[in-house]
């Protein structure tokens, strides 16, 4: 069960992160569920690191760094993405 909580998670944290990003992006949603999942998992560190992963109530600290973390990779992911699909454009 906790597989699908984290495909859930990521795949909000995917299409939010998308949201705030500026212009479009091209990466298919099965690969920005991925990058939100990642997203997720870098932000979890994060506020493991910094000592605010278990906090009394809601964790709204670790949810914002959830969601700098799925902001991050999915821009990067993204820039990625189309370098390595322009490439495969220039092949053909």
């Amino acid at each position: 069960m906790s597989w699908l909580w984290a495909i859930i998670v990521g795949f909000v944290l995917g299409l939010i992160a998308r949201a705030i990003l500026p212009g479009k992006q091209h990466q298919p949603l099965w690969l920005t569920t991925i990058f939100g999942i990642l997203g997720a998992v870098l932000g979890n560190a994060v506020a493991t690191w910094i000592g605010v992963n278990e906090t009394k109530g809601i964790d709204w600290i670790r949810h914002l760094l959830q969601l700098a973390g799925a902001v991050l990779i999915v821009g990067l992911g993204d820039l990625l993405y189309n370098a390595v699909r322009g490439n495969k454009r220039q092949m053909t």
